[in-house]
């Protein structure tokens, strides 16, 4: 894996005159924006000395700064930046992605399926929502890999008909060949339980039936992070060894401190394949409009971010040589 000195040098050679341009765009971008916004706020001072002088409602001296707002952000901003952020992924994310790996690909636009959402078994609810973008698929040191962020979600409604909608999960979603065989299901949730309501925690984890059986593991430490569920308890220990719940804690670990968030990771072995869940509340590859993308620091987050999603083939030995 590329190091973060490694990194640096490329972000002075090679990204420079991405950026520069993009820049230039942002800037143009920025100053449509503001200029709609003190046309706006103007429309709005006209509205209401007209409404003050003709003795109008003042509910009527915002329609004209409204329409205007519309129209201009609409048909106009929204689309500019939108074409913004598309340059700009397809220009620095992907060269980043090139960077770490030139075997794999990257696509703004896709995202991981809602099939391997669901064939995870991580969460079980069906989303009603469920959207996506920055997708990063292709072969890392022999493993097949695939992650994007998602967006999933449910809908209730009341009496009315109105629409509620509630978060099934949203962050970074990877999927990864698993070097060793198995035949059941495992799931490795985080231990919110045992941490709230302690003794009565693991009691509440049993009741936990829908998860099959839940199982015990030797690793305190691992433990009291996780909890474990799975309909094989000698698969899941043939799965769940020392050296991978030391690895699985140190993947947790560098994902938190990545995303700067107390999220929580969620994990399932299935169907020969591992499922890697990283809760995160904000857009991760979303350049800004209204201050310089130019700066390493914004650059690191990018590649930091990156890297620890790629890095889980190295982080957790998921190359086919390691069957341990």
């Amino acid at each position: 894996m590329k190091s973060l000195a490694d990194f640096e040098s490329f972000f002075q050679k090679d990204l420079g005159g991405f950026l520069y341009e993009l820049e230039e765009n942002r800037k143009k971008l920025a100053g449509a924006a503001l200029k709609m916004w003190l046309t706006c706020g103007a429309l709005l001072l006209v509205g209401l000395a007209v409404c003050f002088g003709a003795g109008f409602p003042f509910l009527l001296a915002p329609i004209p700064g409204v329409l205007v707002f519309i129209v201009w952000h609409f048909v106009f901003i929204k689309p500019a930046t939108a074409a913004f952020s598309d340059d700009f992924k397809r220009e620095i994310i992907q060269s980043i992605v090139k960077f770490i790996d030139e075997g794999l690909d990257y696509n703004p636009s896709r995202h991981v399926s809602m099939g391997n959402f669901m064939r995870s078994t991580i969460f079980r609810r069906q989303p009603d929502v469920y959207k996506g973008e920055d997708y990063v698929h292709g072969v890392l040191d022999g493993a097949a890999l695939e992650f994007s962020e998602i967006d999933a979600q449910y809908v209730t409604r009341d009496g009315k008909g109105r629409a509620t909608y509630h978060a099934i999960f949203r962050g970074l979603f990877l999927v990864a060949d698993f070097p060793k065989k198995f035949n059941g299901t495992t799931v490795v949730l985080p231990d919110v339980a045992q941490k709230m309501f302690g003794f009565l925690g693991q009691t509440m984890q049993k009741w936990n039936l829908l998860r099959g059986e839940l199982v015990k593991l030797e690793d305190p430490e691992f433990e009291k992070e996780f909890v474990v569920y799975g309909d094989d308890q000698v698969e899941a220990r043939y799965i769940l060894t020392t050296s991978m719940m030391e690895r699985l804690l140190a993947f947790r670990r560098k994902a938190l401190g990545v995303l700067k968030a107390g999220s929580n990771v969620y994990l399932s072995f299935t169907e020969g394949k591992v499922f890697v869940a990283v809760d995160c509340r904000r857009d991760l590859f979303e350049p800004s409009i209204f201050s310089s993308n130019d700066n390493f620091a914004m650059m690191r987050d990018y590649f930091e971010t990156m890297a620890m999603a790629i890095g889980v083939v190295e982080d957790l030995k998921l190359n086919p040589r390691f069957k341990v």
